[in-house]
């Protein structure tokens, strides 16, 4: 099986060498692609002088064009397996055969690593967890699929997914918005408990009173991407 690892990047210049490293140590059958997310930092010069395979972007597309972006990578290089793999340091590669496991046996479509399952590693705040709880409900009402951390970005597809979210990604924090447009569209998901690490250096894009208003916004975006995948279905 072909497989892709996605890394999203936007100002990780004190990670990404790091993260790369660590990749193609823990995970050496699998190609990657860095999608730089028109930084305002050095990361676009660190992949340049250590010869990452990376796409820089001519602007920033946010989260969800930036992870687009690599499914188009993938789809147009026919990989069977795409995975999303956060540039900040928080995802552990070791977990990432675990991830495409069921999709390599057909028990799933999508596989999403979840930190609460073991209770392992870095929990983060109360207040995102508090959040995560509302979101698995919200989620549930909306598609019928109960995912235990509904905002992990560290998460697998096959190839028909990659086809799908070449075509359909939502935009700005797409995470939660993705698992419900995957289930209405008919795909499978399925929890894998990892281990996630605190961020090991530079700035989280969602804290304070802005988690608040992702809160808010991402509820918003499921029930109207829910309104939207049932209005495919009864044409």
């Amino acid at each position: 099986m072909k497989i892709l690892v996605i890394i999203p990047a936007y100002n990780e210049e004190e990670n990404i060498e790091r993260v790369v490293d660590k990749l193609q140590k823990d995970c050496p059958f699998a190609d990657y692609v860095i999608i730089n997310d028109c930084s305002k930092d050095r990361t676009a010069h660190i992949c340049e002088e250590k010869g990452f395979n990376y796409i820089s972007l001519p602007s920033n597309l946010g989260i969800g064009g930036g992870v687009q972006t690599g499914y188009i990578y993938a789809k147009e290089h026919d990989y069977d397996v795409a995975v999303q793999f956060d540039g900040d340091g928080q995802h552990n590669a070791e977990y990432i055969k675990d991830l495409i496991e069921p999709l390599k046996n057909g028990e799933a479509d999508m596989t999403i690593g979840s930190r609460f399952i073991e209770k392992e590693g870095f929990q983060t705040s109360a207040m995102r967890r508090t959040g995560i709880v509302v979101l698995k409900w919200v989620i549930r009402v909306c598609s019928g699929v109960t995912v235990t951390d509904a905002t992990s970005g560290f998460r697998a597809v096959n190839k028909r997914l990659i086809h799908f979210f070449a075509e359909n990604y939502a935009q700005d924090y797409p995470e939660p918005e993705a698992i419900v447009a995957a289930k209405r569209s008919g795909f499978r998901i399925m929890d894998v408990p990892v281990v996630m690490n605190e961020r090991s250096g530079g700035v989280s894009s969602i804290g304070g009173l802005d988690s608040i208003y992702y809160m808010i916004k991402v509820i918003l975006a499921i029930f109207a991407c829910r309104i939207v995948y049932k209005k495919r279905k009864e044409r």
